[in-house]
């Protein structure tokens, strides 16, 4: 197997950008949902999260890394593209703004709270022009938010590879206190996702149709596999030189029914997927009602800052006898 693409998405819910290459570490790929946008009320700000707000689909992004920056600050370039428009408009923003001016909020995801700085005006101003409504960019700078996975902040689940071993003990090489911290991503740092999986989705649509593999939102989109769904067993795997545990199911909502191209609920067959899947792919006993589609991962501390790349071959080193168990608590 190898690696086919990789994805990073630098703000939440925004369409992800495609990459060649990249280091890993324990936080994910760099810049990966460093930002997010929240709707303003009244009294509070709501998480913006394409499955109640599919208009997000229709902003794209691309990165300007530092490396290849003139100024060495690096860049997010947002596109918002209106269907049925030729142009689109778009703003720049800064990979790492400066944040001694900014006023710091509190955001929680899924139970799972953090700090972040509100972005000045002018970006607030262009993304609330786009949606019609006010809303705020929050960068996440130096803040973290806990993984609330009982199993992995106690240690591995008695059903994983590394359980017969070490049944009390964390992962090798990775500080209980450290392992736990994770952006703006929903769960985990990283996203694994099969190809040979996605095809058995298409083969559920309409001759001619295929599923986009971006709707699934993977960090990393393996090749070769031999059958459909076998990753729902896989507990290691190997990209390149880094090592990733694979410690829990994605579990899907719909999301995965969004038409890209207008920003809406999907029509037709393309628009149920999530029925589709939910007829056979209920297959987490913790989440008994969401379908699951890819692996969440978490990195070997050892292999910080590895380089991978596409083409990298993927070797699973290690199977669970049984499927891993949802249990982040009011969730699935």
């Amino acid at each position: 197997m190898k690696i086919k693409q990789l994805y990073t998405y630098p703000i939440k819910s925004l369409r992800g950008t495609t990459i060649s290459e990249t280091i890993v570490t324990k936080h994910g790929f760099p810049y990966d949902r460093r930002f997010m946008i929240l709707k303003v009320h009244p009294d509070r700000y709501e998480n913006m999260l394409v499955s109640s707000f599919p208009v997000m689909t229709l902003f794209l992004t691309d990165i300007l890394f530092p490396e290849h920056d003139e100024s060495g600050i690096g860049e997010i370039v947002v596109s918002h593209k209106i269907p049925g428009e030729n142009e689109s408009k778009t703003i720049n923003i800064p990979l790492r703004p400066e944040t001694s001016d900014l006023e710091i909020i509190g955001v929680t995801m899924h139970d799972s709270p953090t700090k972040a700085y509100l972005m000045d005006s002018r970006y607030n101003n262009w993304f609330s022009s786009c949606f019609g409504y006010d809303v705020v960019l929050a960068y996440l700078g130096e803040n973290f938010r806990p993984v609330l996975f009982p199993t992995i902040t106690s240690g591995p689940s008695k059903n994983s590879w590394l359980s017969t071993i070490h049944s009390n003990i964390p992962i090798i090489g990775r500080p209980k206190d450290d392992r736990e911290q994770i952006t703006f991503a929903d769960c985990a740092p990283y996203l694994l996702v099969s190809e040979t999986s996605l095809q058995d989705v298409s083969a559920r649509l309409p001759e001619g149709e295929q599923m986009d593999i971006s709707k699934f939102r993977p960090n990393i989109v393996v090749e070769g596999a031999e059958s459909a769904w076998e990753e729902d067993f896989w507990g290691k795997v190997r990209l390149g030189d880094a090592e990733v545990n694979l410690l829990q199911n994605c579990v899907r909502c719909k999301s995965i029914n969004i038409d890209y191209a207008t920003g809406k609920p999907g029509t037709g067959e393309a628009g149920a997927v999530l029925k589709k899947l939910q007829k056979d792919r209920r297959v987490d006993a913790g989440a008994k009602y969401s379908p699951v589609f890819g692996r969440y991962g978490f990195l070997e501390l050892r292999d910080q800052e590895k380089r991978i790349a596409v083409g990298d071959e993927v070797t699973v080193t290690a199977r669970n006898s049984e499927r891993t168990k949802w249990d982040w608590e009011g969730l699935g």
